[in-house]
């Protein structure tokens, strides 16, 4: 049986629990917990996605994260991602969450940020490359490189966010 998630509604209401990849395949609501990594400076994690990963293979991407679990919160499911592709174990903080369309099936996007201040160790089968940047050379490799296409909008929502 592969991954299980929670299929939710258009209020982000829990109405079943099914197979991440049928949440895909029926174009079902589910849950994605995001994090946003920032550096003590306040440069932004960026990292390219290995060649042979399923989805979106060799593209860069300024999120770490992945689907929530069942009966995981946005948060639970973020600082689990951290741990698991960059070994890290640090504090999240919620920002926003959006209705994401989305490029392979729609889902809930839950944005969080998280100061990594500890080594990262990144997970060799997700990630092939990674590297701190500045929110504007972050939007100036928007225009140059191929990014994961979800995060386009999570990136210019995130931007306008008032900072704590």
């Amino acid at each position: 049986m592969g991954e299980l998630v929670e299929r939710v509604d258009e209020q982000d209401r829990v109405v079943g629990v099914v197979e991440r990849g049928e949440a895909i395949e029926r174009q079902w609501l589910h849950r994605v917990a995001t994090t946003v990594c920032r550096d003590p400076e306040g440069r932004i994690l960026v990292h390219r996605r290995q060649e042979d990963v399923s989805r979106f293979p060799g593209q860069y991407n300024w999120l770490i994260g992945g689907a929530a679990g069942v009966g995981e919160s946005y948060e639970e499911a973020a600082a689990r991602e951290l741990a698991e592709e960059l070994g890290v174990q640090a504090s999240v903080r919620f920002v926003f969450k959006l209705l994401c369309r989305g490029a392979i099936s729609p889902y809930w996007l839950g944005v969080h940020e998280a100061v990594v201040t500890e080594a990262i160790v990144p997970d060799p089968s997700e990630i092939a490359w990674h590297g701190w940047v500045s929110e504007g050379e972050l939007q100036d490799a928007l225009q140059r490189l191929t990014f994961v296409p979800d995060g386009a909008d999570a990136l210019r929502r995130y931007l306008a966010e008032p900072t704590p």
